[in-house]
């Protein structure tokens, strides 16, 4: 600082601009006013363009046959009633944020208000959270119908084969915290508990004249019973837990002792520990997908709790052939499904499994026949030791695709608790990804096709 205090004293002169040295004003600029009021005349259809991913998805809903919500629809000409959502608006906000990763249906919401993609689907009808969930939740029955229909039309248009399927899992992270899960003793506890909370809150409401303190003492009680249902189903599926380590201690026993006691979650009862592709353990659900390797087309779709992929390969074969009325010829998995029991039983009914040979602890060729094994498991050997066996087997790894999709459209953690709400999730996907591979297919083919003779 100099002596007499000015900063900067040493810094040149600053010139002034040319203009303003001339003798100029200021710069004139278009300002942001955004407390301004303004009124617009737009048309939704003319925001989006006309190659919009989003007009295929409203093409593709507007096929569909829907006369079952139709039907179930309570607002009649006539009868008094604010009139739902057309359910292909709600159809189609669902797939459409399906394929954009959105699972939850406050954000989907939120969009609807905000995004001009969903502003069009919805185009004016106004949308709340709780009917999304709703009518997501509530679909099971049309989205089985729609995946079944939807692999039957690419069969018959010859897109895709059912003669060779591949089946994987994909273990999705609950709506649970590991902190949830308790042991029996706690769990009746809580119970106790619980159940003393919900009679001191009846007695509470019943002798208490206020109105709005009646209300909130009525929603706590309905809070505290919906506490004790949580703890009610945990205890069920401790009961479960408890059935099938019994069972597994009459093979396994020095295996199970070693276990601790069974854990159930009071947030979610069917969600179990498992253990993720990171190797950690965190609850979660086993989603199992069966598809066609080569068009990676989704035909059939369950959800198990179990850790383990062994014995869920002929129940996906059975739903297979209840659907479609037909059996895969060849039958692609990993060695996590390999059963000998299940390999024997496909081989009765006229289907070739290929999976792995397991490793042999006792250090012994794995090809070679046992003398316990059965014609399919003899020829499963076989098969799988030969160089043709092996290079049919690496068509399995195209069915990862599916995974790889589900995890892109953000398939890490469900948004929804118990079996059946997550199998309908899954559902969605299974729909949603056959429609982008039902375009793919398409244009593939039409490319492929000759050119029409000239006349």
């Amino acid at each position: 600082m100099s002596k007499d205090g000015a900063l900067f004293e040493d810094l040149p002169e600053q010139r002034r601009e040319a203009s303003e040295a001339a003798g100029r004003g200021g710069v004139r600029l278009r300002e942001a006013r955004r407390d301004a009021v303004e009124f617009q005349l737009v048309e939704l259809d003319a925001l989006l363009a006309p190659d919009h991913p989003v007009r295929a998805v409203w093409a593709f809903v507007e096929g569909l046959d829907l006369a079952a919500l139709r039907a179930a629809i309570k607002a009649r000409e006539g009868v008094s009633g604010r009139p739902p959502a057309d359910p292909k608006i709600l159809v189609a906000l669902w797939l459409y944020a399906t394929i954009e990763g959105v699972g939850s249906a406050r954000a989907l919401a939120r969009l609807c208000e905000s995004h001009i993609v969903y502003r069009w689907i919805c185009g004016g009808v106004s949308m709340n959270h709780h009917g999304l969930s709703d009518f997501r939740m509530g679909q099971a029955a049309l989205l089985d119908r729609m995946l079944v229909q939807g692999v039957a039309g690419l069969v018959s248009a010859g897109l895709v084969r059912l003669e060779r399927l591949a089946q994987d899992g994909v273990r999705v992270r609950a709506s649970a915290g590991t902190r949830s899960y308790r042991r029996r003793e706690r769990l009746e506890k809580q119970r106790a508990d619980a159940q003393a909370r919900v009679e001191q809150l009846k007695k509470e409401v019943d002798g208490d004249p206020g109105a709005s303190n009646a209300r909130r003492k009525a929603a706590q009680a309905r809070a505290a019973r919906e506490r004790v249902e949580r703890v009610e189903a945990a205890l069920e599926r401790m009961k479960q837990l408890e059935e099938e380590r019994a069972r597994r201690e009459k093979t396994h026993k020095k295996d199970t002792q070693k276990q601790k006691e069974p854990r159930a979650s009071t947030t979610d009862s069917e969600a179990r520990i498992m253990k993720m592709a990171d190797g950690g353990f965190r609850p979660a659900y086993n989603g199992q997908f069966a598809s066609d390797p080569e068009t990676q087309v989704i035909v059939g779709v369950d959800v198990d709790t179990t850790g383990s992929d062994g014995g869920l390969m002929m129940a996906m074969i059975e739903e297979i052939e209840e659907s479609y009325g037909t059996k895969p010829r060849e039958y692609l998995v990993d060695g996590g499904y390999t059963k000998l029991d299940d390999i024997e039983a496909a081989y009765e009914a006229g289907i070739v499994i290929f999976t792995p040979l397991p490793d042999n602890k006792h250090g012994t060729d794995p090809a070679d026949p046992r003398q316990s094994d059965g014609p399919g498991v003899t020829a499963w050997r076989k098969r799988m030791a030969s160089e043709p066996g092996k290079q049919t087997y690496t068509e399995r790894t195209k069915a990862e695709c599916v995974n790889a999709q589900f995890r892109n459209w953000s398939g890490y953690r469900l948004m929804v608790r118990g079996k059946e709400k997550v199998r309908t999730v899954l559902l969605w996907f299974a729909v949603a990804h056959n429609f982008m591979r039902s375009l793919a297919l398409q244009a593939k083919a039409a490319v492929a096709a000759p050119p029409p003779a000239m006349a």
